[in-house]
């Protein structure tokens, strides 16, 4: 297989040229100097190299290969079909104003956040990537034609996030640099880039907001393939969108049912306000989060959850400004191939000084006692950091760097029914109405997303439906419902949690009364996070239907 290898070396040597950003983030610093490049010459050079490594892959020889090989080209030539179909026919670079200024961001966000080399080397490399960073808007300008109203918004919404960022938090990032030369040069760099992104800024909202008059929706077809290329799944919209009114109507009886245990006089949404409204002070939330580990870490070891490739736990952090907007808490794993920085972070958005008394309230209800521990459970133990811990040891280049999010997000979103229904907290059903709480709007998440880029649903529409179907308070309903304007296949959450319960009974079915619970999992995450399809190929022999 060594032509295969070399292939797929060559694949990535091309995948990361035109990201750097994220060859930094998977730990191959040659690219930490590099930014990428928006232009129209770099779209039209990414797509033409990605046809042909499509054409390339996808017609190698591979007789006699194993099935997990076989798998690997699959699941590449499938991510390059969906990239193919962002570049061509979903074209953010040209209708998302948000997509430069983030890239800024990102770029030198991922050189600080760990510490892979010398403070003055990744210095070095924040310079170079300054240096190119006003191309971004150069490109911005030229690409953008007639974007949605919600994009711009949104991108303006972001901008000052960003701008604190270069003003305070790279400057902060190199105190310690007594390179005064090194340093001099940064602060050249750092204020050209300020500049940059306050002309941006102004440019949004003096010129492009008022011409943003642009649609978001995708639109049935665009979505239909997205959905098979990322997460290889090809089931009809309409029989999707009915599975996830199924899901959630299922959801909302169980916490009618849960409700009446806690206090059979208050209605669901009563109950629910009740577990908002019991919640620590902001400044206390972050230690709220490490407090749930060790529990956590405890029953997943006595109940056989699964076997922990190590007893490292997550950083806990305020979430980076220019994410802040649309993010409420995520995960930040290493690379794979980072040999050196080997924290992962956990980031939680922290209500903010220049809030309202009521919107700290409403971000405050949402990180209820409760849902502390389900977001907990979601992002650490056994959620997203468990499964990027047997990440770095599959025995695959392609499945250490290729994956998809029905997988990834499905098993964190699985990971919190699974937890409390293996016994964690002993049937709390407070707990239980928080977690039925969040798969509610996980569930309204793949609906809203399917209908809003399907035109069945306005934006407005979507936060209702948060708001009535999934009792989110007003603030926080109306920041997913702007996020699936962009994201329109965040029902990935749900779909991948439905897709890993039906791959679990049809093994326990085929498995019988030899069935484990823990060897399921143990080897549900050593195939890394391709899509489900994928392995259920590998743990039944053959694909199956995936729901």
């Amino acid at each position: 297989m060594a032509a295969w290898n070399r292939t797929v070396d060559a694949f990535f040597d091309t995948w990361f040229k035109f990201r750097p950003s994220s060859g930094t983030n998977a730990g191959f610093h040659q690219y930490d100097d590099q930014l990428e490049d928006y232009s129209a010459e770099a779209i039209n050079a990414e797509i033409s190299a990605l046809k042909d490594f499509e054409r390339q892959l996808a017609g190698f020889d591979l007789a006699g290969a194993s099935a997990w090989v076989i798998a690997d080209r699959d699941l590449v030539v499938s991510r390059l079909r969906g990239r193919l179909l962002d570049l061509q026919s979903i074209r953010a670079w040209e209708n998302n104003p948000d997509i430069y200024s983030s890239a800024a961001s990102r770029a030198v966000f991922t050189l600080i956040t760990r510490d892979f080399a010398p403070a003055s080397q990744r210095l070095q490399s924040v310079i170079s990537r300054e240096r190119a960073i006003p191309n971004l808007f150069t490109a911005a300008r030229a690409n953008l034609k007639n974007p949605p109203r919600i994009y711009t918004e949104i991108a303006l919404q972001q901008l000052p996030g960003i701008i604190g960022f270069f003003q305070k938090d790279v400057p902060s990032a190199f105190e310690g640099v007594k390179n005064e030369g090194l340093r001099s040069e940064f602060r050249l760099t750092n204020q050209a880039v300020i500049a940059a992104l306050e002309t941006y800024q102004k440019y949004l909202k003096e010129e492009l907001l008022p011409v943003s008059k642009g649609e978001f929706a995708i639109g049935p077809e665009n979505y239909a393939r997205k959905l098979e290329y990322d997460e290889m799944v090809n089931i009809p919209l309409d029989h999707l969108l009915q599975i996830g009114y199924d899901d959630l109507h299922r959801h909302q009886q169980e916490l009618k049912a849960v409700a009446a245990k806690i206090d059979p006089k208050k209605t669901p949404e009563q109950v629910l306000a009740m577990l908002g409204s019991d919640h620590d002070v902001p400044g206390r939330l972050l230690e709220d989060f490490r407090e749930t580990f060790s529990g956590l870490k405890a029953f997943i070891a006595n109940k056989n959850i699964v076997n922990m490739p190590s007893q490292d736990s997550p950083v806990l952090r305020e979430t980076p400004p220019f994410m802040r907007a649309l993010t409420f808490a995520s995960m930040n794993s290493p690379g794979p191939y980072e040999t050196t920085a080997r924290q992962a972070f956990f980031s939680v958005t922290l209500p903010e000084e220049s809030w309202t008394p009521q919107q700290v309230n409403q971000q405050m209800e949402f990180f209820n006692r409760y849902a502390v521990t389900d977001i907990a459970i979601h992002e650490a133990f056994p959620g997203h950091f468990t499964q990027f811990l047997f990440v770095r040891d599959v025995p695959s280049k392609i499945r250490k760097l290729m994956g998809c999010s029905s997988n990834a997000e499905g098993w964190a979103h699985y990971a919190e029914q699974m937890m409390l229904d293996e016994g964690y907290s002993n049937g709390d059903p407070k707990l239980r109405a928080s977690q039925l709480q969040q798969a509610m709007i996980r569930d309204a998440r793949y609906i809203v997303g399917i209908s809003m880029h399907t035109g069945k649903m306005t934006l407005e529409q979507g936060m209702d439906f948060f708001v009535n179907e999934a009792h989110m308070p007003r603030g926080p309903a109306e920041r997913e419902a702007k996020r699936g304007t962009s994201d329109p296949t965040y029902l990935v959450y749900t779909l991948g949690k439905l897709e890993i319960l039906k791959l679990r009974d049809d093994v326990r079915k085929a498995k019988g009364s030899s069935f484990n619970l823990e060897q399921f999992h143990d080897e549900f995450l050593r195939q890394g996070y391709p899509p489900i399809r994928l392995i259920r190929r590998a743990m039944l022999g053959s694909d199956g239907e995936v729901l």
